[in-house]
């Protein structure tokens, strides 16, 4: 079976606990973590050494949390002061770790579905958003890796357009596949509000809602949103219950579209 999973960030033994709960074997079984796999949590070198652990029965793309630890551990950039990845940071096989999530993409497509951290931006039909991904995947995997880091961080620009340089388009590209919630319907990005999808601010939608979005007819599975509730969008999955908030850790049997849930049993 395969299953998609919601946001992990540290939360180690909530994660054994749904493993156990859907019967996951690792001779046959697959997962798709859906970025965020470290931070906030207790146990973020835990989780990401077993997901590490499980070759080719594990995939993962990235989500802010994971790129931000990236920026963290191969640039100047510090850790500020609710992150808790220090223990990656500080472990002794943390270059294969680092290496590992600089290998992981920001989009996968698995049978006919997306899978990201934070959504597709309205205007992106599938070869664009595997275009997009790409572009920011060869520059993680170059020999240039700290230069690129260091100049990620940014929230513009908020729309794309024909004069962006190489740079930018990565940048755009990295806040909608990792951090967008609300946009308008041609991509512009806001990043100020993150409350539930009914609560969008002025002239924005949540990404998913907009009528004329090109994946309409593609199912997107994403986490990221922990205060999304009650969301019944054809084709959308959103999958982070906000575990590391004492909520839940859910899986989607990406056969079936059964959804398992276990309580946190975490403490942040």
């Amino acid at each position: 079976m395969d299953y998609a999973i919601g946001d992990v960030q540290g939360c180690f033994d909530s994660l054994q606990k749904l493993l156990k709960k859907i019967h996951f074997n690792a001779e046959c079984d697959r997962l798709f973590f859906l970025g965020d796999v470290v931070n906030r949590g207790n146990k973020s070198l835990e989780a990401l050494r077993f997901i590490k652990s499980l070759k080719d029965n594990a995939q993962m793309v990235l989500g802010n949390h994971d790129f931000h630890l990236l920026v963290c551990a191969l640039t100047p950039h510090q850790p500020n002061r609710k992150d808790t990845f220090h223990d990656i940071l500080n472990a002794p096989d943390k270059n294969s770790l680092l290496d590992y999530l600089l290998t992981r993409p920001l989009l996968i497509e698995h049978n006919n579905a997306l899978l990201v951290h934070a959504g597709i931006p309205p205007q992106w039909d599938k070869a664009s958003a595997l275009q997009q991904s790409k572009l920011v995947e060869s520059h993680l995997q170059s020999g240039a890796i700290e230069k690129f880091l260091s100049v990620m961080y940014g929230n513009e620009p908020a729309k794309e357009s024909d004069c962006l340089n190489e740079e930018e388009v990565c940048r755009y590209a990295i806040n909608a596949m990792m951090r967008m919630r609300f946009c308008k319907e041609d991509g512009e990005l806001e990043f100020e509000h993150k409350m539930d999808a009914d609560e969008a601010p002025s002239g924005f939608k949540a990404w998913f809602m907009h009528e004329n979005r090109a994946l309409k007819n593609t199912d997107v599975l994403f986490g990221h949103w922990s205060t999304l509730n009650n969301i019944s969008v054809e084709r959308i999955h959103p999958l982070d219950h906000g575990c590391v908030w004492g909520e839940k850790l859910s899986a989607l049997n990406l056969e079936t579209h059964q959804l398992t849930s276990v309580r946190s049993i975490e403490v942040s």
